[in-house]
């Protein structure tokens, strides 16, 4: 597998407050690649600065082979990388489908003026656009669902709309932002299901997620972070019984406690 995202010594600061200091890691392209920690870990404003919502004061991301350390958003959306947020960003009043389609957006050809006047080759695009947006509806699970209106879904429904919405930009990478979060055990176990497909079908995944129990049985590897450094990184198996990793989620105490029990 070679590598598709590579972070080398990326950190922000805002103002004193050093939110990521020094973060490397890799992304093996094809895999499921989990990053984990306590809240306040620094894992979103990771996120932020891979997908270019800010930038890194300092270190490198490099891309494909391209560094994209200070690289508009926009350009990245175009070279395959897209995201989900923490807290569901949809068009409510839209419906479904026009939902998905807002995220082809990086790849669409057609110049304004032939879209204003309806020219044969917007309505071509616009066409190819709709079925390929319900494909990916389809994919998801919510196809049935394609013109109802976005705010009318059930929590999970919205969820998988914003994966959907995220696939539509064609990427390589797909960031998710605690996709679980909210769920309840049968939508968790549905978006798990779903996340395994789209593995299979080739698409690497960067994921911030708190129900460990989800990422265990999704990850390839994972990357922890505790006050916006990396504390371990490794297989779900070798993460499971770092001491590290256990004393910044349970505390000192109780991690000194197992491991005199042979806990960990």
């Amino acid at each position: 597998m070679s590598i598709l995202l590579q972070a080398e010594g990326i950190g922000k600061r805002f103002g004193a407050l050093a939110a990521v200091d020094g973060v490397s890691f890799t992304v093996e392209e094809g895999h499921i690649h989990s990053v984990i920690g306590p809240n306040g870990a620094g894992k979103t404003t990771l996120f932020n600065m891979i997908s270019g919502l800010i930038h890194a004061n300092s270190g490198a991301l490099t891309f494909a082979g391209r560094t994209i350390t200070v690289m508009p958003a926009f350009r990245r959306a175009a070279i395959g990388i897209s995201r989900t947020f923490q807290n569901i960003r949809i068009f409510p009043d839209m419906s479904v489908i026009e939902n998905v389609m807002t995220g082809m957006t990086p790849h669409l050809t057609q110049p304004v003026w032939s879209v204003l006047f309806r020219l044969p080759g917007a309505r071509r695009e616009e066409r190819e656009a709709l079925e390929e947006a319900q494909r990916l509806l389809d994919k998801v699970g919510i196809g049935q669902l394609a013109a109802s209106r976005a705010a009318d879904l059930a929590y999970g429904d919205q969820r998988r709309l914003e994966i959907a919405r995220a696939l539509a930009a064609k990427p390589k990478l797909l960031l998710l932002d605690e996709p679980a979060a909210g769920m309840n055990p049968t939508e968790t176990t549905g978006l798990l299901s779903l996340l395994k497909d789209l593995k299979a079908g080739g698409l690497t995944i960067l994921l911030v997620e708190h129900d460990m129990g989800f990422v265990m049985g999704l990850s390839d590897r994972l990357t922890v972070l505790n006050f916006g450094r990396v504390i371990a990184d490794g297989k779900p198996e070798e993460i499971r019984r770092d001491p590290k990793v256990i004393e910044a989620y349970l505390g000192a105490k109780i991690a000194a406690k197992l491991a005199a029990e042979g806990g960990i």
